[in-house]
């Protein structure tokens, strides 16, 4: 327990002597906080609008004044041209042009109906269809509005309606940042358990103190669990870092219980330091762990569910997910901090980190050549 101990001592005083650690310690969870949260957003504020109005009615102008007054659009240009707003689309000055046709309003009251055409630009998909789903409410309440507005009127028959009433639950007021930072958290515990236990073991390597160790009758089981306890309470410190983070500057609800989240961190950092423990030992420098490290780093959070979800994937993403740390430690931050979760409802998600874990420490011990 005492050489533990001084071995413990001595990878803290390394650590903060190490210049090149402090700095992701500290400065990464306050800038993927504050930055990625706000940046990694799919909400669409701002979709330019062209108008093509060939009717110029006072309902045809009441339209577009329902969609300039939108929140989400911006009216660029208008003409009287269908070809003009195509080529606005074309070089890409716009992202949706909408055509009002000519007798707009006369053939509404005629005939009680018409037709408004929408182009919208889909080079990005995503964007298209908010876009699309925005206008279409938009004149979906306008119709709504003329049909009461007109019920007076001798022999028109309004359209029978149908009342919605929406609830969302956990996230009432649809924020995404509430979505993001839960995720954006476990990218952050994970670049700091993977990259930095992993650059550690391979700075020694570096620098020539790792045969000095290896001669030493430190057991093998010590030296691992003092390399790794560290690294264990640093990213539990980063994740409450960023939780404060998120709590002060998002007023992140936080529903469930800190004991059970950080418990589940703690066994989901025993793999992820047990994969960058094992990413070491196969490099021999700290260039040759980032690579590594990437690597897997990019495959987990891609799959992770932080942008699309899972369910949303091909079967065959899904099937690679099962063996993805990282898709079950994001479920498991979003389920705890924005639905109040308890155990009972994440024992899958526990029983697969956990193995996961044993696995990774496992594997990384046996590849570690250490003379008990």
């Amino acid at each position: 327990m005492r050489t533990l101990f001084y071995l413990l001592q001595k990878e803290f005083i390394q650590i903060f002597r190490n210049k090149t650690m402090l700095p992701i310690i500290f400065l990464v969870p306050l800038l993927q906080m504050l930055i990625l949260v706000y940046a990694a957003t799919f909400d669409v504020k701002k979709i330019n609008l062209y108008i093509v109005d060939k009717d110029l009615s006072s309902t045809s102008r009441q339209m577009v004044s329902k969609l300039g007054g939108s929140p989400f659009f911006t009216i660029t240009d208008c003409s009287f041209s269908l070809q003009e707003g195509e080529e606005a689309i074309m070089k890409d000055k716009t992202d949706m042009v909408i055509h009002i046709p000519r007798n707009f309003e006369r053939n509404l009251m005629r005939e009680e109906h018409n037709n408004v055409q929408l182009l919208v630009n889909a080079i990005n998909s995503t964007k298209a269809e908010l876009a699309f789903n925005y206008a279409s409410m938009v004149i979906r309440n306008y119709n709504n509005h003329i049909i009461t507005s007109w019920k007076g009127i001798p022999d028109f028959k309004p359209l029978n309606s149908v009342e919605i009433d929406d609830s969302y639950w956990f996230n009432p007021e649809l924020n995404y940042k509430f979505y993001m930072a839960p995720g954006i958290l476990a990218i952050l515990v994970t670049i700091i358990g993977m990259f930095l236990s992993g650059m550690n073991l391979v700075r020694e390597k570096e620098i020539g103190t790792i045969e000095q160790l290896n001669v030493t009758p430190i057991r093998k089981h010590q030296f691992i669990i003092g390399k790794l306890v560290p690294f264990l309470f640093i990213a539990l410190f980063d994740l409450a870092f960023g939780l404060l983070i998120a709590k002060v500057t998002f007023s992140l609800p936080i529903v469930g219980s800190l004991g059970l989240l950080f418990s589940f961190a703690a066994i989901y950092l025993i793999g992820i330091l047990g994969l960058g423990l094992l990413i070491s030992t196969m490099c021999d420098t700290q260039q040759q762990v980032m690579f590594s490290g990437f690597f897997f780093m990019l495959i987990f959070v891609m799959l992770g569910g932080i942008f699309t979800p899972v369910e949303s994937m091909p079967t065959w993403a899904q099937m690679l997910d099962r063996i993805n740390p990282i898709y079950y430690f994001m479920r498991v931050m979003r389920m705890i901090v924005l639905k109040g979760s308890g155990f009972a409802d994440l024992k899958n998600e526990f029983i697969s980190l956990l193995v996961f874990g044993i696995t990774m420490l496992s594997l990384a011990i046996r590849r570690y050549r250490k003379v008990a």
